[in-house]
């Protein structure tokens, strides 16, 4: 089996592999955008390996293998960076909802707890 052909097929199992995770909602669609593009390039560059050639030389990169190399780290770079700017925004809007929330029951009286049997009231262990 060739070079080109294992990058078929880890393209296409990759692929597969993201529609299934989406049909299972276990990989939502923006997250998924990503993984089916890199899934699209591995199969493009397996069906065309000489696509990086030519990208290659206009770039001066002497070894263009290497150019398949850099750009992935350059991707993982993105992902990692967009990632990263999602949880921001996710730990933001969580703080800003627990504020809110002591806001709220702050403004809320709370009712009186239940007295239960064989608790102290004091400090609320069995003696």
């Amino acid at each position: 089996m060739t070079y080109q052909m294992t990058s078929m097929v880890i393209g296409l199992l990759l692929a597969a592999v993201i529609l299934w995770l989406v049909r299972r909602d276990h990989l939502h669609g923006p997250y998924a955008i990503w993984w089916i593009g890199a899934a699209a390039t591995v199969c493009i560059l397996g069906f065309f390996p000489s696509v990086f050639d030519r990208i290659a030389v206009p770039l001066g990169v002497a070894y263009p293998p290497m150019l398949a190399i850099v750009l992935g780290f350059a991707l993982l770079l993105v992902k990692i960076l967009t990632m990263d700017l999602e949880r921001s925004r996710q730990e933001r809007q969580i703080r800003r909802l627990a504020q809110q929330l002591a806001m709220l029951e702050a403004r809320t009286p709370s009712p009186p707890a239940p007295d239960r049997p064989g608790l102290d009231t004091q400090d609320g262990l069995v003696e």
